[in-house]
């Protein structure tokens, strides 16, 4: 389903929605609508374009608190550079999951300084237990992180609406890498 690029009021690429959610900040009069998919949708009465690109109409001030990072799996992840952190092999997304350092059996809590990376064959073999109880080596103790790990959202240059070009900024390695 088509996605649209939503526009702070200075043309600043905020994020991306669903088209639904593009048409409603439409019809509240929330935003203007700057380029359409070829798509339409029909109603009975009347079809319209499907919005590639909306602007809000008001500024909206952006808050970034560089000292607070959401405690979350894709966070814990790229904390600890997509790296099983007891065989400090790099794995893909899917391959990883998350391991409780101290185990929750044995009171551990689901925080920064308890969660770690973890591949699927470490995670089974340490089981439910400490590094310790296991004799496993944890390359580096988890912290919390002191500001917001460069998570990279990236969209392939052919697949982004041409429409999206003129408001994203590229880096030129996704021109080499995409082709």
């Amino acid at each position: 389903m088509e996605q649209t690029l939503l526009l702070n009021a200075t043309y600043e690429p905020l994020k991306v929605v669903h088209w639904q959610k593009a048409v409603t900040l439409w019809c509240q009069g929330k935003v203007e609508i700057i380029a359409h998919h070829d798509r339409e949708v029909r109603a009975v009465s009347f079809s319209f374009k499907l919005p590639s690109v909306i602007r809000l109409l008001r500024y909206v001030r952006i808050k970034k608190r560089f000292d607070y990072v959401p405690f979350s799996r894709a966070n814990i992840y790229a904390r600890d550079e997509f790296k099983c952190q007891y065989c400090a092999e790099v794995f893909p997304t899917p391959e990883l999951t998350f391991d409780h350092v101290i185990p929750v059996s044995q009171g551990g809590r689901k925080d920064w300084e308890n969660i770690v990376t973890c591949c699927v064959s470490c995670n089974r073999r340490k089981g439910g237990r400490t590094p310790e109880e296991a004799r496993m080596r944890l390359i580096r103790p988890p912290r919390r992180p002191m500001s917001a790990p460069a998570i990279r959202i990236t969209i392939g240059l052919r697949s982004a609406p041409e429409s999206w070009r003129d408001y994203l900024y590229w880096n030129l390695e996704l021109d080499e890498d995409d082709g």
